[in-house]
């Protein structure tokens, strides 16, 4: 079995490290990751300049691009054979409900997943976490259940880890996104010569946190699975926009 890893904290992210090393029994291990930390790049491609792939001296290739980059240019370019399995993380930190729209530790799994083979994101529930073995066994346990019972091509999952120890987690739980409550606004500030500058402000609380979420599982020590999917179509407006477009339309007065 051949696994390729990404993440978006950067190819010298202590998850990744966890990650490879906890899988390397298991699989044949490629890892392409961003040169530096990518948080919040989503899906973005670099469409504007040519990509380096570089190599570092523990093996781990890393590229001056974005999550998604470093999964399309292993997945159609640098690998002669498509991997088996494509897994993003860890990241430091979760990517829970509405997280899952920016977060590059997603989208790098997501790129996968639209390359046709099946992928998983996984994050801690930590920024500065303490127990990434917890998540990395998760992980193996994900692997060996594919291994076993292999998933369809088209399996996108986001897994979500407390970070606690292993032994205190009570189990692995299918769950649906939850929702968060809007951004905090942006911080204002000036530069050392007086200009406006702008940082963006932290996300929202969990709003749609009840049973069954990702937000519910990981508060209550287990770990969450949802799978996802890229179909953004709002089926249940297309009867309304449908009346909507044979509406006679006048200038405005």
């Amino acid at each position: 079995m051949h696994i390729l890893l990404s993440n978006d904290d950067g190819y010298i992210s202590p998850g990744l490290a966890c990650l490879a090393k906890a899988l390397e029994s298991y699989a044949m291990i490629t890892v392409v990751a961003p040169e530096r930390d990518r948080s919040g790049a989503s899906n973005s491609l670099t469409l504007d300049r040519p990509l380096t792939l570089s190599r570092s001296a523990n093996g781990f290739y890393y590229v001056n691009g974005t999550p998604t980059d470093c999964v399309h240019l292993a997945v159609t370019g640098m690998l002669d054979v498509p991997p088996d399995m494509v897994i993003s993380g860890i990241n430091h930190g979760a990517n829970m409900g509405d997280d899952t729209v920016y977060s590059g530790t997603v989208a790098a799994a997501t790129e996968g997943f639209l390359c046709g083979v099946p992928s998983i994101a996984v994050s801690i529930n930590s920024h500065a976490p303490e127990h990434l073995a917890t998540a990395a066994n998760a992980v193996v346990e994900l692997v060996k259940r594919h291994c076993m019972h292999p998933l369809n091509p088209r399996t996108l999952l986001n897994v979500n880890v407390p970070d606690i120890p292993a032994d205190q987690v009570i189990a692995v739980e299918v769950t649906r996104l939850g929702k968060r409550h809007k951004a905090e606004p942006v911080v204002r500030s000036k530069n050392p010569r007086g200009q406006p500058i702008y940082w963006i402000g932290a996300a929202g609380g969990a709003q749609d946190a009840g049973e069954g979420t990702d937000f519910y599982a990981v508060a209550h020590h287990r770990i969450s699975v949802t799978p996802l999917q890229l179909d953004l179509t709002y089926y249940g407006q297309i009867g309304l926009i449908s009346d909507w477009l044979v509406q006679p339309v006048r200038d405005p007065v």
